[in-house]
């Protein structure tokens, strides 16, 4: 029979946490690198940047959130790179920016530190 403290759970949720946050950023970088493929006009471009300020407003949420565990200034400057792609996906969508590129290698960087 599997015997499991409370600490031994908890000391497991937040690396669950950043699993799935990794995999929401792998899948982001995905579908932005098929619209940066597709092209900013495209049904592609549309899906990512739709996803990505999803995700994003999602993430700034949690990290602004009194409960989060990590350094207040860890979060504050995670939240200004949030909002710095929600900025930038704003530009994508108005024609103001034609590439992805920005958003792709912030967000890998991203996802590379939730290892």
């Amino acid at each position: 029979m599997y015997k499991f403290s409370y600490e031994d759970v908890l000391e497991d949720l937040p690396q669950e946490a950043r699993d799935r946050e990794r995999r929401a950023l792998d899948y982001s970088i995905e579908l932005l690198k098929a619209a940066e493929e597709s092209g900013v006009n495209s049904v592609e471009a549309a899906k990512a940047l739709a996803f990505a300020n999803k995700l994003w407003t999602i993430l700034i949420e949690d990290l602004a959130s009194a409960e989060n565990d990590l350094p207040k200034e860890l979060r504050a400057q995670i939240i200004s790179i949030g909002i710095w792609i929600l900025k930038e996906a704003e530009r994508i969508r108005n024609g103001e920016v034609h590439s992805f590129s920005g958003i792709v290698t912030v967000s890998e960087a991203i996802c590379e530190g939730l290892k």
